[in-house]
């Protein structure tokens, strides 16, 4: 049974295998004839996890690497934030008139600073809100930003240009560090880069100032100073929520956003800017929704200067400080220049100098024919005209046609474009404020002059049509009247230079007709010979020497070889004072002196007052035949009346940094503190004594008579009430005509003259072309100013001599002249050596290059003639062992000139003769 039971079971029958739990044989877990050790689960799985691990881990590694060796790459050429720390904006530099007045702004770019402190609120708010609400949070780069505009930029991916994630400090970054607007990933990571870093080294307050300074806000403004002026014409500090939600949209895009062009699209980014502001509370919802009613209207910014009128002093000033500063500082530099211009005095002499050269060119020139022709202007429009009747066709309408003609360059602002309607009535159309914006102004109707008239149909015809510069006819309540006077531009030109003559602060300087029509600066650069006007120079080096006014020297002919100097009425007066010499311009006499005291006296003299850097040492220069400017000689003359003290002209009172620290003033002149804090300052004088105060005082008391009957400056002189001294100076040919005045508290040179060098015309001298001009802006800028006398100074005497009211120094005897050509030991006759012959080229030709500058020609130690040294200075001739020099020629005969001074081949540089009157 057993057997059967064992063989019925399944494992025993045939073919069946009895299934051992693995390591359960005879042999123990794993013995010997066990079916062998179980293989691990997942094992596959697990081989290919690790293999991914391991790319993974060589991925992360690889990219870092790369990443790491970007970032070096990206960051090696990354400029430093230090900058940032010491940053100051470039800033345009203002100029402003003595009376505080910005006359003119010099900038490449215009930017106005303003410290954060000064900052309102509500402007900062409105940028924060509009560009970077997390601004006061993040630390640099703003991750929730980046991700809304990521965001943003899928969903309207190929609709529209991506918009931007940047903070206010990543824009700062871009604006001052990076300066590109690249749109790339690498552009960008640098920024993010360098702000992050900006937020480790300056504050937020510093980033927001920089940031507000700096950003371009459109129509050439940066920052938000320049912006307020440029859109509101007011003031930072004088903006309104509204106003201040619209500068802070422009960032954004100031050419999209701009008010005059897209006044709608501006007003609904400033309301945007508004909600803004509210949702970060930095206003109210009743604030911002009282600001959003309000209209964007922008006011238009003129920028300041030049002042009209002002542009040659503004220009000279600009001039200097490029000299003294170079380009960066002057125009980015912030400077703050003030300057001594009196706007009162430049209009004064603006206009006189106008005037003057209108009178001339009217008198000389003629009318020289209407601007332009408009056709279709005929009778039909005077007749509709005078009816009260429209005209019947478009095409006769004047107005129209007329706005469209441009204005000639040089065009005064009063002058108005006039078109001819009738030339039998003298009938004119012009426009009123014709630059007036949105429009071509209102049409007026006037009838010229009947003078104006006669005087053009003298030289040309009259048509209708014609386009003619006219000047309205004011009444009394300042309205236009029916009568309107001819103008036309002048083709002489002239200057006017106004100066305070102790201080030499220039309170007036014009170079021309107009700046607009020539830049050139008559007044400064254009050199010009000054005639007799540079005759006291020669007077007070003779004054220096000892000589008295009351001197007399031979008015009498004079001529050296092919040279035959004249004076101006070809009259001669025979022995005669200095005194009356130098108020009748006596050209013979001056010679004479010159001679007499050695032209290298005269030449130091010359070159210690400024009026020359050098000059030939040669008798015609005495009269003048040496080149200059205007403002050269005010302040020589400005030297003369201020007692002999050096004066060198200044436009520029003090110049400032940035930072109100005043980092140069002329020199000379100055205020220090007294020892004692009770005293007042102490004026300092540092400026070197040209010439001693009495022969200065001499000098300006024999020229105060030029300007009184008799003398050539009589009609500058005319009508004037106050002390006043002169002198008038006409070159060769009449081509330069001077006058240069002063009173003790104020002193004018005017010169008028044409660019190119041409006779002015026959008689037309100094006192006749410039003295009027001179007379009527002394006039007119000393009503206002205190009539003082010239000081005399200590030990002279003013002593009247019959009808010369002279100046004398202590030992010199009232109208005695003395004998200055005698030797001490043996009376002698006046030879040629004291009339100067022997000192004078050959030729006019030979004047230019005869004596080198630097070479003595009738030195102040005499000059060799014959290997014998004469010396006139003291009243001899020759050595006291041989007082009378034989040999020499007589005067009127030609002469040798000092040693080594040979006379130059014909043909050398032409001088001039000189002075005339």
């Amino acid at each position: 049974m057993s057997g059967d039971r064992a063989s019925a079971t399944p494992e025993s029958g045939a073919g069946a295998s009895r299934r051992t739990p693995m390591g359960r044989g005879p042999g123990g877990r794993f013995g010997p004839g066990g079916p062998g050790p179980r293989r691990p689960r997942f094992r596959v799985v697990r081989k290919l996890a690790g293999a991914m691990l391991a790319v993974l881990l060589l991925a992360v590694g690889t990219a870092s690497l790369i990443v790491w060796r970007k970032y070096e790459q990206l960051v090696s050429d990354l400029p430093t934030v230090g900058v940032l720390r010491t940053y100051q904006p470039p800033v345009m530099s203002r100029i402003y008139s003595g009376d505080g007045r910005v006359i003119a702004e010099l900038a490449a770019e215009r930017r106005l600073f303003v410290p954060y402190n000064a900052i309102p609120d509500k402007v900062k708010a409105a940028f924060v809100s509009a560009e970077d609400q997390n601004f006061y949070t993040h630390g640099g780069v703003d991750p929730l930003a980046i991700l809304r505009a990521a965001v943003t930029d899928l969903e309207t991916f190929h609709k529209r240009r991506p918009i931007g994630a940047s903070t206010i400090t990543q824009q700062v970054a871009r604006i001052m560090l990076l300066g590109s607007n690249a749109r790339t990933f690498e552009r960008k990571a640098k920024e993010a880069v360098l702000a992050m870093r900006i937020e480790q080294t300056l504050s937020k307050d510093r980033i927001l100032e920089i940031y507000l300074n700096e950003i371009y806000l459109g129509a050439g403004a940066y920052g938000i100073t320049a912006a307020s002026q440029t859109y509101f014409n007011k003031p930072l500090d004088q903006l309104d929520a509204a106003e201040a939600a619209f500068l802070g949209a422009l960032p954004k895009s100031p050419t999209n956003y701009n008010p005059y062009r897209n006044p709608e699209a501006a007003k609904t980014r400033r309301d945007w800017v508004l909600d803004r502001m509210a949702d970060t509370h930095a206003i109210t919802v009743a604030e911002a929704q009282a600001a959003k009613a309000e209209p964007l209207v922008p006011k238009a910014f003129v920028r300041p200067g030049p002042v009209p009128g002002s542009e040659w002093f503004s220009e000279e000033v600009r001039r200097q400080l490029l000299d003294r500063y170079g380009e960066n500082q002057t125009m980015q530099g912030g400077l703050v220049v003030h300057t001594s211009l009196d706007p009162a005095l430049q209009d004064e002499a603006t206009q006189d100098l106008r005037d003057g050269l209108m009178h001339y060119d009217r008198a000389h020139g003629g009318w020289r024919g209407a601007v332009t022709h408009l056709d279709g202007i005929g009778p039909v429009v005077v007749h509709h005209a005078r009816r009260g009747h429209a005209p019947d066709a478009p095409a006769l309408s004047w107005e129209a046609s007329l706005a469209a003609v441009a204005r000639p360059a040089g065009m005064v602002p009063d002058w108005r474009m006039a078109v001819v309607l009738s030339p039998a009535l003298g009938s004119v159309g012009w426009l009123d404020n014709p630059d007036a914006a949105g429009g071509p102004g209102s049409p007026h109707q006037a009838t010229l002059d009947s003078d104006d008239m006669a005087w053009m149909r003298t030289y040309k015809g009259l048509r209708a049509g014609d386009v003619l510069m006219v000047e309205p006819h004011k009444g009394t309540d300042g309205q236009p009247t029916d009568k309107v006077a001819i103008r036309q531009i002048p083709q002489v030109e002239g200057a006017i230079v106004s100066m305070d003559p102790t201080t030499g602060r220039v309170l007036a300087l014009v170079g021309g007709w107009s700046f607009e029509s020539s830049q050139f600066n008559r007044a400064t650069q254009a050199l010009r010979q000054p005639g007799s006007s540079f005759k006291p120079i020669v007077y007070l080096a003779g004054m220096m020497q000892g000589i008295s006014p009351s001197q007399k020297f031979e008015d009498e002919p004079y001529s050296n070889g092919t040279w035959h100097p004249n004076n101006y009425e070809k009259t001669f007066g025979g022995p005669t004072t200095l005194h009356d010499a130098l108020r009748r311009s006596l050209n013979l006499v001056t010679i004479r002196l010159a001679a007499h005291i050695g032209m290298s006296n005269v030449a130091k003299l010359a070159i210690d007052l400024h009026e020359v850097d050098a000059m030939p040492k040669v008798l015609p220069a005495a009269l003048g035949a040496v080149e200059t400017t205007v403002l050269r000689e005010s302040g020589a003359y400005a030297s003369i009346a201020s007692g002999g003290k050096e004066v060198l002209p200044s436009l520029i009172d003090d110049v400032q940094d940035r930072d109100g620290h005043v980092i140069w003033r002329p020199a000379g002149l100055g205020v220090q503190a007294s020892a004692d804090p009770s005293q007042p300052p102490v004026l300092t004088d540092t400026r070197r004594q040209v010439a001693d105060p009495a022969s200065a005082f001499q000098v300006v008391q024999m020229m105060q008579a030029v300007l009184k009957p008799g003398g050539t400056g009589r009609k500058a002189g005319a009508g004037i009430d106050f002390p006043i001294a002169g002198k008038t100076g006409t070159s060769q040919d009449f081509r330069d005509a001077w006058f240069a005045g002063f009173a003790p508290n104020l002193l004018t040179i005017v010169w008028v003259g044409f660019d190119n060098p041409q006779s002015l015309g026959e008689k037309e001298d100094g006192d006749t072309v410039a003295g009027p001009i001179w007379n009527r802006f002394m006039k007119a800028a000393m009503a206002n100013r205190p009539h003082v006398q010239f000081r005399v100074p200590d030990g002279v005497a003013v002593v009247q001599v019959g009808d010369a009211i002279d100046a004398y120094k202590p030992g010199q005897i009232p109208g005695i002249s003395n004998n200055l050509f005698v030797a001490k030991a043996t009376p002698a006759e006046l030879g040629a050596m004291d009339t100067g012959a022997e000192n004078v080229p050959d030729a006019e030709s030979d004047m230019g290059s005869a004596p080198a500058p630097g070479a003595d020609i009738a030195s102040a130690g005499g000059v060799s003639v014959d290997g014998q040294s004469v010396d006139s200075r003291a009243g001899t001739l020759g050595s006291p062992a041989n007082p009378a020099q034989p040999g020499l020629n007589p005067p009127g005969q030609p002469g040798a000139l000092a040693a080594g001074n040979a006379p130059a081949k014909p043909g050398a540089a032409d001088i001039g003769m000189g002075g005339l009157y």
